[in-house]
């Protein structure tokens, strides 16, 4: 697959990313722009590792691919980000390339950090839905709540909240569910 033209000319592109220094820091591109991370918190990690660990097996039993960062997610030669944890279905492996996915991951998973709360919310999910990610979810650790954003008519529906007590289910993984209170670590 081809990377699609960067929309910003004179800004990041993917190649500028592959300069930097492995130092624990994530680096992603938005339109352009740098956006740099410190590594998150150990609960942040542990909810990283459940819902990993929970997509694995689903993989194993119903196909696809799941993987957590850091893994690229080439949207286009200016917007490539690194979200917590993505899922590629069977019928879209096509899309995994040797260094990163290249396009659109079938589930997008991002877990709060304080530092990134407004970045995952509000620039994340804007270009997760810009380019046509069917299913996103946003694991609130300070609310202590599991955020669903779905894709209809080019942008997100308003999220579903769920919160512990309660089991989540993917709409795009049928048969996959987690329990949201172990998810959050409670």
């Amino acid at each position: 697959m081809a990377v699609h033209e960067a929309t910003h000319p004179g800004s990041f592109r993917y190649a500028d990313l592959e300069t930097f220094p492995d130092d624990h820091m994530r680096r992603e591109i938005i339109d352009g722009e740098l956006i740099v991370t410190p590594s998150p918190s150990t609960r942040h990690q542990r909810a990283v590792v459940l819902l990993t660990a929970r997509l694995f097996a689903y993989a194993e039993s119903n196909g696809g691919e799941v993987f957590c960062a850091p893994l690229d997610v080439l949207f286009a030669d200016d917007n490539v980000v690194e979200p917590d944890v993505l899922f590629v279905r069977s019928d879209h492996l096509d899309r995994l390339e040797v260094k990163f996915v290249h396009g659109v991951p079938d589930l997008v998973i991002e877990v709060s950090s304080p530092s990134t709360r407004h970045l995952e919310l509000v620039r994340k999910r804007e270009l997760y839905a810009r380019f046509g990610v069917p299913e996103y979810w946003y694991v609130d650790l300070d609310a202590d709540r599991i955020e669903v954003y779905l894709l209809g008519d080019g942008d997100f529906t308003a999220p579903t909240l769920t919160f512990p007590g309660q089991r989540l289910e993917a709409t795009q993984l049928p048969g996959f569910s987690v329990s949201v209170q172990e998810v959050l670590g409670l």
